[in-house]
């Protein structure tokens, strides 16, 4: 991955490789080993879960060296998935059948169908179509080569067959490592049938090695995302140009345009309308709700038929009332805003408790932060802020209070009163304007 990051720590739709595998299995499982070598604490503190035994391989010396590390935690008579945290697109359903098989024989594994084998182990079949080894690549003989089924690496085996068999592995190899593969021709050997499930799909069996495979996996899992969404009813203008990084609950009639990134968790009510390229993260939207094109919302709640945007930045702790307006250019933080309230453009709202029908012109600035310290804004019901006002916090603005155009405000405002700080304007006759010689 030429990163300093181990591998199955990258992320894919805003959770690591190695999380989309522990997802896929903790359905089916009530504990999980995980073999970690390089980066183990890193990787271990990744993870928060209780039902992990996170098992230490000192030395990488194979696949089968691998699992023989986790074989002293192994029962006889359960049945274990064998399973890579860089495979990130495996299906639970997938899984669940390849136990089911397993069964039958005490033995399955998954296969695939691959356009392009090349690089990858082959299932080798006896004329009964009953597998009897895997061949790695460059093993493989010329006619060995042609074959596209392709080994996966998973496996459901039950717990006395692997034990037994992880034990007979040998380095019979140039690399000097055990290969998990051999355990198939040994089981063969014991006249032991091993069933196979070939998987439908080649990309939920894709192992990532890069950064080109990583985006390719990514844009895999997004367009299935989109696909189950709209089949849910939400609308997406392009599922080639969305992202959920998280989980998205929507109601009905509710429609996403292009570039649009959910991240975390997300819910929208019912016809809520995003509009190109914003990002949604944390975030709960009432119903018939306009986030309008390249606004960000992180962390905050918008209520119903408000609008925000375009061009909008709403923080985190902020909470906008019912039919209210956050314009363009509008930043606001940790703030609440009354229903029916604006700010219509150009604002930076931070701190602050602004009340119902409450109008913020233009250019207004909360003055929140004294350079240690937040201070708060209050600004009660039906308030008129003129444009290009500074309001130096902590002070309140009274209930219907105006404060006039161009002020600086430092001492509350009362209620039902026009307050203002200018100099007198004044005319300096005879005045001329300087000219460059």
């Amino acid at each position: 991955m030429k990163s300093n990051k181990a591998k199955v720590l990258h992320h894919l739709g805003g959770k690591s490789l190695l999380q989309h595998v522990i997802d896929a299995i903790n359905p089916l499982s009530t504990s999980i080993n995980i073999v970690i070598g390089n980066d183990a604490e890193l990787v271990k503190n990744s993870i928060k879960s209780h039902s992990i035994n996170w098992v230490v391989q000192k030395k990488q010396l194979g696949t089968g060296h691998a699992v023989k590390q986790a074989t002293p935690y192994v029962k006889d008579q359960s049945m274990y998935l064998i399973l890579y945290g860089d495979v990130p697109l495996i299906k639970t359903s997938t899984l669940k059948t390849l136990i089911s098989k397993a069964k039958e024989t005490g033995f399955s594994l998954l296969s695939v169908i691959h356009a392009e084998p090349a690089g990858y182990g082959r299932i080798i079949r006896n004329s009964n179509r009953v597998i009897k080894s895997i061949v790695e690549h460059k093993d493989t003989s010329d006619k060995e080569q042609e074959i596209r089924e392709i080994n996966t690496g998973i496996m459901a085996i039950k717990g006395s067959l692997l034990k037994k068999y992880i034990s007979q592995l040998k380095p019979n190899n140039k690399q000097g490592e055990l290969y998990l593969t051999d355990i198939v021709e040994n089981a063969v050997t014991d006249n032991v049938t091993i069933s196979s499930l070939v998987c439908d799909n080649v990309s939920e069996v894709m192992g990532i090695n890069n950064k080109n495979q990583l985006a390719e996996a990514e844009r895999i899992y997004q367009q299935k995302q989109a696909k189950d969404l709209m089949y849910n009813g939400l609308t997406i203008k392009d599922p080639n140009r969305f992202d959920c990084r998280g989980n998205l609950i929507f109601g009905k009639d509710c429609s996403v345009d292009i570039n649009v990134i959910f991240e975390g968790e997300n819910e929208l009510g019912e016809n809520v309308l995003i509009a190109p390229n914003c990002i949604i993260k944390n975030a709960k939207i009432g119903d018939h709700a306009k986030i309008k094109a390249n606004s960000i919302i992180e962390n905050s709640i918008i209520g119903s038929h408000s609008t925000v945007g375009p061009f909008a930045r709403v923080r985190p702790e902020t909470k906008v009332g019912n039919y209210a307006k956050i314009g363009n250019f509008v930043e606001v933080k940790k703030s609440t805003i009354g229903d029916k309230s604006k700010v219509p453009h150009l604002s930076y709202v931070g701190d602050s408790s602004i009340g119902q029908d409450v109008n913020i012109s233009a250019g207004v600035i909360t003055c929140n932060y004294d350079g240690a310290n937040k201070h708060q804004t209050i600004i009660e019901d039906g308030a008129f802020i003129g444009s290009d006002t500074q309001l130096i916090a902590p002070i309140t603005v009274g209930k219907n209070a105006t404060i006039g155009a161009g002020s600086t405000i430092t001492q509350d405002a009362p209620s039902e009163k026009l307050t203002l700080s200018r100099k007198k304007q004044k005319t300096i006759d005879n005045w001329k304007r300087k000219k460059k010689q």
